[in-house]
């Protein structure tokens, strides 16, 4: 048996197996360089992946703020003609300001003012803007005359007839 692998070995030497030293594995460069590669490619997920949280969030305050103003249009849908005439002081154009927690958590999420004037002897001209509660210090009348400097959500104008 012996002798049978001493012949093979030695035929493998004749044939050049054993002379060459084989190439096997990655060199020191290859390695660093794949890493590298490997290292862009994550990161650059990494920031996509950031980007998209961020926009997620953003797309979902817009939508609980468009739902606030439709909220509030709806509700003043359901009010009188003198109970509109009213609401807060409709001939002096005054609004109603309310600072909005939608997920009763304890923390302010929203800023709603709405707007109502007498149009018409039938009808109300409706202003509504949905603020984020950064806009909490700001005065009303501030974030009427210029609601896309603090960054409004939702604007809602609307007639009301009756």
């Amino acid at each position: 048996m012996k002798a049978i692998i001493h012949i093979i070995r030695k035929n493998k030497k004749i044939k050049g197996g054993f002379d060459k030293p084989k190439k096997e594995g990655f060199t020191l460069i290859e390695t660093i360089i794949a890493l590298a590669l490997v290292t862009v490619v994550f990161v650059s997920l990494a920031q996509l992946f950031t980007l998209s949280i961020m926009q997620n969030l953003r797309s979902n305050e817009m939508s609980n703020a468009i739902f606030l103003a439709q909220q509030q249009v709806d509700y003043l849908r359901t009010l009188t003609f003198d109970e509109l005439n009213v609401f807060p002081n409709v001939s002096v154009g005054e609004s109603n300001d309310e600072e909005l927690d939608i997920n009763n958590d304890g923390t302010l999420d929203f800023r709603r003012i709405t707007l109502v004037q007498a149009s018409s002897d039938t009808g109300f001209d409706v202003l509504i803007m949905v603020f984020p509660i950064s806009a909490q210090a700001i005065a009303r009348d501030v974030l009427i005359a210029n609601p896309e400097k603090y960054k409004v959500r939702a604007i809602i104008h609307t007639v009301i007839s009756r």
